[in-house]
């Protein structure tokens, strides 16, 4: 977390979170969610204006992370902007070399891989659950070819609670909890 974000956070301790308003794609892309957007429905119907300034993106990549429930946020200064998620926390980027990097640019190491019902592979990480990007499924089916990865039969619906994540913090806010 960036220092000037720490110390806002000191400042102003009760800020009121952020619900609904940003999302993260199944291929990396983060998007801004006004109240028209929001009112469309859910993230993945209704995926808002999607971010294109690189110091918003990495000021958001930095302060990205998870609280004790499994839900995503990026920590705004002093005010935590939960996170709704198309798919997984993190899509992971697949490199010639046969190395993977998060959507963040960072490089993981791959502990396990996962074959969801509908074709989709999953990674499991040393930074957690998150989905190959599509693009680079040529590079995944010469990783599960030359036997570096045997994917593992999984539901996309099982994810969640496997992996300790919250898909939309949103709608578990509506709910109460």
């Amino acid at each position: 977390m960036d220092d000037i974000v720490k110390a806002a956070l000191a400042k102003w301790p009760n800020v009121p979170h952020c619900h609904g308003w940003l999302g993260l794609d199944a291929r990396g892309q983060w998007y801004m969610r006004d109240d028209r957007v929001q009112a469309a429905g859910p993230f993945a119907r209704s995926k808002g204006s999607p971010l294109r300034h690189d110091k918003l993106i990495a000021f958001i990549h930095r302060n990205y992370a998870a609280d004790e429930l499994g839900q995503w946020f990026f920590q705004n200064g002093p005010q935590r902007v939960y996170v709704e998620l198309e798919n997984t926390p993190w899509v992971w980027r697949l490199q010639p070399d046969g190395g993977v990097q998060a959507h963040d640019g960072e490089p993981v190491a791959v502990r396990a891989s996962l074959l969801d019902e509908e074709g989709r592979l999953y990674l499991d990480t040393d930074r957690g659950i998150g989905l190959v990007h599509t693009a680079d499924m040529a590079l995944a089916a010469e990783a599960v070819e030359a036997g570096r990865w045997q994917p593992e039969a999984v539901r996309v619906d099982e994810l969640p609670a496997r992996y300790g994540f919250v898909r939309s913090p949103e709608a578990m806010k509506k709910a109460g909890h």
